[in-house]
């Protein structure tokens, strides 16, 4: 099986505008994906972090904006070492391309780079398939939150 990234093309119902908010601020973020979402601002070179669970347990990843191209696309890397700044075969990168259909947006999401981090086989596959199953819960729960913005 190849590791190398993860694609899904999503229809929402919602503009692309609308999907870029909910993609790119904290406030929306942490509706859809994270437990906990802080970004300085979304723009090349911002930095936050996103956190899943709490307390002690939490699980803390660093983030860092490449690319904010409103309401077109919104990129970001994440999952590296501690200490190391993100980049090109350290890191994850995923994009979120914005498409204007009818009344709604197409979104097309990859998340790249697993690869190039180095990993040992095994190490590769479970951490594949670990984003596999996250983003299969997640971005269907930002088809819904976005929706649910876009009435508002």
């Amino acid at each position: 099986m190849e590791y190398g990234s993860i694609s899904r093309e999503i229809h929402i119902e919602a503009t692309p505008e609308v999907v870029y908010q909910v993609i790119s601020r904290p406030e929306h973020l942490r509706e859809w994906w994270p437990d906990e979402a802080e970004l300085e601002t979304p723009v090349p070179g911002g930095t936050g972090t996103v956190s899943f669970g709490s307390g002690p347990e939490a699980k803390v990843e660093p983030l860092t904006v490449v690319e904010a191209d409103p309401p077109r696309r919104f990129a970001f890397r994440w999952v590296c070492e501690d200490g190391e700044t993100a980049g090109p075969g350290n890191s994850l990168l995923v994009t979120f391309d914005l498409v204007p259909v009818g009344n709604g947006t197409l979104l097309r999401f990859s998340e790249a780079g697993f690869r190039e981090k180095g990993w040992e086989a095994a190490v590769l596959e479970e951490a594949y398939q670990d984003h596999v199953r996250g983003w299969d819960y997640f971005l269907p729960r930002l088809v819904g939150y976005a929706a649910k913005v876009a009435t508002r």
